[in-house]
């Protein structure tokens, strides 16, 4: 059974890895077997990000690049294909999210956040498919977000771009899976990463955030998620364990959409 999960040999690229839930990820695929390459757009967090894989034991390669950028996505996976080999194994992680209200967005910050989580995407898929086809093996994981399913308030365009996303992972799957390449899709819940730290901080009364209270309140399971609580779903879908599983969102929440929430008392 344990061969299953097994990625030996395999090569992955994570893009958006150098914090945060993308580090996660390609530190799970790493300690399961496989080879990691990722990118950052800033030889800053570039720096920062391969000290932290060398500090997790995890040889890693690093790029600096703009993944809403073709022509740079292209060099980067040939650069792979011809260093490390054919890519087995993406996970399209990078993204932005801008909380503000509709009517007070710009058409330009709307178009900046669909770009980098809704075309990137479609640009880090498209260069590395051909390579899954010639092997005639490939796993490609999306990630979606609760969003993909729900709206909420100051957040249309990301709203916008995962439900998207959601649907890309299932075109993806269904124009692709003749060549035995899986492409599914990870929708994370209210995970604990240092980006939402302010939100779950204690007042200065001793009470929780509100919006913390909220969280916690609409989850089954009564907490944040973990970046940890995303490793086993992603090993699961970049592995043969999951060869029949395809076009599919595995919604890592908590619970979240399972559930309607408290009664007022």
């Amino acid at each position: 059974m344990g061969a299953n999960f097994s990625l030996e040999g395999k090569v992955a690229l994570v893009t958006g890895a150098a914090y945060g839930i993308g580090f996660a990820m390609a530190k799970g695929l790493a300690e399961a077997g496989a080879s990691i390459a990722f990118n950052c757009r800033s030889k800053e967090h570039m720096d920062q990000a391969l000290a932290d894989y060398e500090k997790a034991g995890i040889k890693a390669k690093g790029y600096i690049c703009d993944v809403t950028v073709e022509e740079d996505v292209q060099k980067m996976v040939a650069d792979i294909e011809a260093t490390m080999g054919t890519i087995d194994i993406l996970v399209n992680n990078a993204g932005i999210i801008k909380r503000i209200p509709m009517h007070e967005m710009k058409a330009e910050e709307f178009r900046q956040v669909v770009d980098i989580d809704l075309n990137a995407p479609f640009i880090v898929s498209k260069a590395v498919i051909p390579g899954m086809m010639k092997k005639g093996h490939g796993k490609i994981i999306n990630v979606c977000s609760m969003m993909s399913e729900l709206g909420r308030e100051t957040v249309s365009a990301y709203a916008a771009a995962k439900g998207g996303l959601k649907m890309l992972t299932k075109n993806i799957a269904s124009e692709y899976g003749e060549y035995n390449i899986q492409c599914n899709g990870i929708g994370p819940g209210y995970i604990a990463t240092p980006q939402t730290a302010p939100l779950r901080e204690m007042q200065p009364d001793g009470s929780r955030h509100p919006f913390d209270q909220f969280i916690v309140a609409k989850t089954p399971q009564a907490r944040w998620g973990t970046p940890e609580d995303l490793v086993g779903p992603t090993v699961f879908l970049a592995s043969d364990a999951s060869n029949f599983v395809n076009g599919h969102i595995l919604y890592v929440d908590g619970g979240i959409l399972a559930y309607i929430g408290k009664q007022p008392k």
